[in-house]
């Protein structure tokens, strides 16, 4: 039988009881090498765990199923696998356009080490699709996209995009880590690659680091592993067995994620200490009709001004008890940040520089109340 539903894929995709034993969960096939029946005669594929391994097949299958895709690749981390999909698909004199409101860790990565390559690159707010159009050039060759962005939440029109990309025969690439693949799947939609750090929601216990890339095309993905075992930067088996783990409860934690967001937002909205709510839910949202169209719920992740100034915004995430001051997100515990001074201080002094007055949470599945009681009581002093 074939099975689409989500949760379905996610406990089952890539994840037959194992032949021998019957365990139901796949095996951490903790080995660096594998006997061959002869010269060249390698049971399965494997032939050594860099190329292939067993525990990373799983996941790698688990992961293309739940973004619709042809092929999943899983990385050591999420710089990893987009260092290796640039790699890839680039080359000196190439264009890439990224998002005005970027991961710090990508923007590091394109203005400090692509760049070195002779790739040039824009920034450009893609909530605005014109302004997309009009930065693509006769060698832009990737479209690279965050919806939600990180950290700001703005919303893109993947579908749109995608076909910008396409009649300039670029690649659209989306970042899919703030949705998951629980709420959003862009392959759907057009694009040609997900990209994932796997440590965020889909591990979802903040105790891996992973990353992935899933493409639509099949061609493309035979390019993508040539390149992942070249350079090596892949899952080891435990790391891969943690982040399948994960996986199988993904979508009752993004519900319970995405409830209690809505509750933390509607507390920060009448909160006279709150300047801007940043939360694609809200109907006052810019991109909100978008997101409500191409995602299933508006997930975790919300950002918010403070009145009081940058200031006040680093006080406030010294008083939280529930919510951890701590960079990352999308594990069960809840976690607040000042994204100026941690994740994207490599954006500082450049057109990407986040307002100094912002705060960043990564809304956890603790009991409600006592996420906005944790809140309010940080705000108030």
């Amino acid at each position: 039988m074939k099975f689409d539903g989500f949760e379905t894929l996610a406990i089952h995709a890539g994840q037959e009881p194992d032949a021998g034993t019957g365990a139901v969960v796949v095996p951490i096939y903790q080995t660096s090498t594998y006997a061959q029946d002869g010269v060249g005669g390698m049971r399965q594929g494997y032939e050594y765990s860099r190329t292939k391994n067993p525990t990373r097949t799983a996941l790698e299958e688990c992961l293309a199923a739940l973004e619709s895709g042809a092929r999943g690749l899983a990385f050591a981390s999420g710089m990893a696998a987009e260092d290796t999909l640039l790699r890839t698909v680039l080359s000196p004199g190439d264009h890439i356009i990224i998002p005005g409101d970027a991961y710090g860790g990508t923007f590091r990565l394109i203005s400090k080490v692509v760049e070195r390559w002779g790739v040039t690159w824009d920034a450009v707010d893609q909530t605005d699709v014109d302004a997309v159009r009009d930065a693509v050039r006769p060698n832009t060759r990737v479209v690279w996209t965050e919806t939600p962005t990180n950290p700001l939440l703005g919303i893109t029109d993947i579908e749109t995009v995608a076909q910008i990309a396409h009649e300039a025969d670029a690649l659209h690439v989306v970042d899919n880590t703030f949705a998951s693949p629980y709420l959003q799947r862009p392959l759907t939609l057009g694009a040609d690659v997900v990209v994932h750090s796997t440590t965020k929601y889909v591990g979802g216990h903040s105790d891996v680091v992973g990353g992935a890339l899933v493409v639509a095309d099949a061609e493309l993905g035979e390019r993508l592993a040539f390149h992942q075992n070249t350079m090596g930067a892949v899952a080891g088996p435990f790391d891969a067995w943690l982040t399948l783990r994960g996986v199988k409860t993904l979508g009752v934690r993004m519900d319970r994620h995405s409830e209690n967001a809505e509750r933390v937002v509607a507390a920060l909205e009448g909160h006279p200490a709150v300047g801007r709510v940043y939360y694609p839910g809200l109907d006052t949202h810019p991109g909100h009709k978008i997101a409500e169209r191409q995602m299933r719920a508006f997930g975790g992740m919300v950002s918010f001004t403070l009145r009081g100034g940058e200031q006040a915004a680093l006080d406030l995430c010294e008083r939280t008890k529930v919510f951890t001051l701590g960079e990352s997100l999308g594990g069960v515990e809840s976690l607040i940040e000042h994204p100026g001074r941690m994740t994207h201080a490599s954006t500082a002094g450049s057109a990407l520089e986040v307002p100094a007055d912002l705060v960043r949470i990564s809304v956890g599945i603790e009991f409600g109340d006592d996420l906005v009681a944790d809140l309010t009581q940080a705000l108030e002093g």
